[in-house]
């Protein structure tokens, strides 16, 4: 998707912003990010990314990172909100496979070992 200055796609470009933060934070490869490093995963020109952070800046889900402020972090409701959103989108590809535990809480997946699933003992 590409984001558009125009607005007319705001909402995809809030969802594409905060997933790919989330995918970046998550996997330990960026707890903040700059426009340049979005626009390698976001087909966009930089004023559009620019305008999409600022939004989502004054929604509460994005916040200034850094000394100069130009590398953004998302805030505590950014993490939950981009979270719902990633599983949202990704849903039917990160669906445990057949003999995995699907249970977030369950011993297996805090300690990686598939020996502690209480869902399969």
């Amino acid at each position: 998707m590409t984001v558009h200055g125009d607005g007319t796609d705001g909402l995809e470009a809030q969802d594409e912003i905060l997933q790919v933060m989330f995918w970046l934070r998550g996997e330990g490869l960026a707890e903040d990010v700059s426009i340049a490093d979005l626009a390698r995963f976001i087909g966009s020109g930089d004023s559009g990314l620019e305008q999409g952070l600022q939004r989502l800046t004054r929604l509460g889900l994005v916040r200034g990172a850094g000394a100069d402020m130009i590398r953004y972090a998302l805030t505590p409701e950014g993490v939950r909100e981009g979270g719902r959103r990633f599983a949202d989108e990704f849903k039917d590809l990160t669906k445990p496979g057949h003999g995995e535990c699907g249970d977030p809480e369950c011993d297996c997946r805090q300690s990686g070992n598939p020996a502690d699933c209480r869902h399969h003992a």
